[in-house]
């Protein structure tokens, strides 16, 4: 029960930022901005200072906010997915399939997002238990990939990561995909401390997901 509640969280957050920050601050001021423009998916990544301890205190701080989700990206091994598990991260990312991260994450009833780019690497990923699949990077990609895929793959759930932007997430939520990631074009004004940038982007990307998934219905 607990997974499947994590990843209709996932389902309903819809666009899933992706943290990559330089210091715990700016990640706790940019996830803050990110929330007050409607993002309830995050996603910090470990190659973020101290990203287990951002988990932690986001967790605590959003307990209340049973929209949000937080998780853990960049997660290279089991031993980093299980720190991030007991950081309060609700499921894990990782830019390859991992079997021993998925072992861990099973263990723990947490879903684990790992990155695959060809039908055999989704297909050891499903056997595996995962139950959405990180398309990374997606810009190497058309949209038109997710039909390919859902050919012979008709039952995975995907999540495109990695030039997704405003202008054409609509093309791969259109082909049936369950949520995009979003990073740099989102989150690059925090490099110049612009927190408040950040929530009127955040604002855009949810409001442009729900006028999508209006259109699809």
């Amino acid at each position: 029960m607990k997974k499947a509640n994590i990843l209709l969280k996932l389902e309903n957050s819809g666009v899933i930022a992706v943290l990559r920050s330089d210091t715990k601050e700016e990640s706790l001021k940019t996830i803050d901005a990110l929330v007050n423009g409607g993002i309830t998916g995050l996603e910090v990544t470990f190659t973020t200072p101290q990203a287990d301890e951002v988990i932690r205190e986001t967790a605590a701080i959003y307990k209340d906010n049973a929209a949000i989700v937080v998780g853990a990206g960049t997660v290279l091994d089991a031993m980093t997915a299980r720190i991030a598990i007991m950081a309060g991260a609700e499921f894990v990312v990782s830019p390859m399939f991992d079997s021993e991260i998925a072992e861990i994450c099973n263990l723990y009833h947490v879903p684990y997002l790992p990155g695959c780019m060809t039908i055999t690497e989704m297909k050891t990923a499903l056997r595996a238990g995962v139950d959405i699949v990180k398309l990374f990077p997606a810009s190497t990609y058309e949209p038109s990939f997710v039909d390919a895929v859902k050919a012979p793959l008709p039952q995975v759930n995907i999540m495109p990561t990695g030039g997704v932007s405003l202008e054409n997430m609509d093309q791969w939520l259109n082909k049936g995909c369950v949520a995009v990631g979003v990073g740099g074009n989102l989150l690059a004004p925090a490099k110049t401390g612009n927190y408040d940038q950040i929530t009127k982007l955040a604002k855009q990307y949810i409001d442009r997901y729900h006028e999508i998934k209006m259109v699809s219905v």
